[in-house]
């Protein structure tokens, strides 16, 4: 009987659920206008409008994907330079950098004549686990060849590249013999410290490439480590630190400055005044310090030098930085794309702002640092023109400047000799390069019995032999070497010597070398003497 009556029912309660349906539908399309049959609600704006109707309307097929990044492209040159849209498939490569590693199998490689060449094994990586070995040739990566042919280095990358404990096997050519290796792939560092040694008995030396997320770690193990060696005097060199991660550079600040002290603080339009001050005890709050800058010093490499000049806790040599004083947010988009935004400015503890002018375009802004050799102040000490004209103060009468990057306390002019011609073609060409690398595979043995870069430095013999050798060796890349000044001839060999030790012991090799005839890092000692 209550079944019966439940069929009679459902009917109804079905063409009741039915009418309610439609009439929602109905009240939802009197809210929307119509247009050509183009649906259009208030919440789109008009780049939406005109990006559907391409969509829906046009003509020809189009690509959308470069559609849309050319809108948001066109869009961002309003902004400032530096708010920039990453595509999807560039931005595992991008925060890499900022993580401080990716997953790969852990070596460095040069294309010398369309033959891919392993310059370097990282330690205890894949690769080595796995038995690869610096001077071995890769010929194929799974089933694609990637010797002998054109293939651009970034494709070669993403050949080797790959997830975690994924696996890739690589056919090498090891001294004319064919070797067949597979290699799980892992995590591979990416180091933000060059190096870390004891430059005299008293003085440390550690150079720093970026503010990664590894960065402040990295800085204090190298800390620790000097000050057990006997460290009371620091050298830092920021130059050519691009920035990255305001977090890292704060912390490490922190480790130089006592007290609460106030290390710097960001504003903006829509973002509030947010302060970073010192927050602990730090390991070197008393030790003499100087900071090395230059022109490619950039962002939190400022926020640190200006925190440190401020509080007259550093003395500051090289050039001007970059004057990079913009906070960028990175927000990711439902595409898997992001758009790293610029939401406020950075200003140093007495309140100078970092950032230069940008109101003159992007091409004069990112011109600006060439511009500078152009009108010599690479070569000289006035930098008073490219300050805002307010003077700030430091607690010891120190006078500083805004608006236009940390102008250092000594500067010290570029070294003019790198770029002349016959080094430049040695370099732009990557023939020092291929020399170097075939020559530490052809002498490995001899180089290897070396303890360090500065026993490499005392006992090496044959610098002569080596400078011939890159004579005979540029001839193939048609680069005749003439015959060179004594003092011109001494560099050159000095460059070579550097690049082996790099070849060896990596870049703290390659430091401890230049840093013997390096004027910013001379006029450190000199000042910390």
């Amino acid at each position: 009987m209550n079944n019966r009556k439940l069929q009679v029912w459902i009917p109804l309660l079905l063409a009741i659920v039915m009418i309610f349906g439609m009439y929602i539908g109905f009240k939802l399309r009197e809210n929307t206008t119509i247009s050509g049959n183009f649906f259009k609600t208030e919440k789109k704006s008009s780049l939406q409008e005109v990006l559907d109707l391409i969509r829906m309307k046009y003509v020809d097929p189009v690509n959308l994907d470069s559609l849309d990044n050319d809108a948001i492209q066109g869009m961002l040159q309003y902004l400032d330079p530096h708010s920039i849209y990453i595509q999807a498939e560039e931005l595992n490569v991008v925060n890499a950098d900022l993580r401080g590693n990716f997953d790969g199998i852990g070596v460095e490689f040069q294309i010398f004549s369309d033959t891919v060449h392993v310059t370097n094994v990282i330690k205890d990586g894949p690769s080595e686990k796995a038995g690869v070995m610096i001077g071995d040739k890769i010929l194929k990566a799974g089933d694609s060849t990637i010797s002998g042919v054109k293939r651009r280095t970034e494709d070669i990358r993403r050949l080797l590249k790959g997830p975690r404990n994924s696996q890739v096997t690589v056919q090498l050519l090891r001294n004319g013999e064919p070797v067949t290796l597979t290699i799980t792939r892992g995590r591979i560092p990416l180091p933000s410290v060059d190096a870390a040694y004891m430059i005299d008995p008293t003085v440390g030396f550690i150079r720093i490439n970026k503010f990664s997320e590894t960065t402040y770690e990295e800085f204090m193990q190298s800390l620790e480590a000097l000050q057990a060696k006997g460290m009371k005097k620091l050298i830092l060199d920021l130059r050519d630190n691009g920035g990255g991660l305001l977090n890292e550079a704060v912390d490490i600040a922190d480790e130089f400055l006592d007290g609460d002290k106030l290390i710097v603080y960001t504003e903006g339009a829509k973002v509030p005044r947010q302060e970073y001050r010192a927050r602990r005890e730090g390991l070197f709050e008393k030790g003499e310090l100087v900071l090395l800058i230059n022109e490619s010093s950039a962002s939190a490499s400022e926020v640190l030098a200006g925190a440190l000049q401020d509080w007259d806790r550093a003395t500051i040599i090289g050039r001007r930085s970059f004057a990079k004083g913009l906070v960028q947010e990175q927000y990711t988009l439902s595409d898997g794309s992001a758009l790293r935004l610029t939401v406020a400015r950075y200003y140093t503890p007495l309140g100078r702002s970092i950032q230069k002018p940008y109101d003159k375009g992007k091409e004069s802004y990112q011109h600006e640092v060439s511009e500078r050799f152009n009108n010599g102040e690479l070569l000289r000490t006035d930098t008073s023109y490219a300050h805002n004209g307010k003077v700030y103060t430091t607690r010891k009468g120190k006078k500083l400047y805004g608006g236009g990057g940390i102008t250092p306390d000594i500067f010290v002019a570029i070294d003019t000799n790198t770029l002349r011609s016959v080094p430049a073609r040695l370099y732009t060409s990557g023939t020092i390069y291929n020399y170097v690398y075939n020559y530490f595979v052809a002498n490995r043995q001899s180089l290897t019995q070396y303890k360090d870069a500065m026993d490499f430095a005392s006992g090496f013999k044959e610098e002569q032999q080596l400078f011939e050798g890159l004579k005979d060796f540029a001839k193939k890349d048609s680069i005749i070497i003439p015959p060179l000044a004594p003092e011109r001839e001494k560099e050159v060999k000095r460059w070579l010597m550097s690049l082996l030790a790099r070849q060896i012991w990596r870049s703290e090799g390659y430091f401890e070398l230049t840093n013997k005839d390096d004027r910013a890092v001379q006029k450190a000692l000199e000042i910390l003497k």
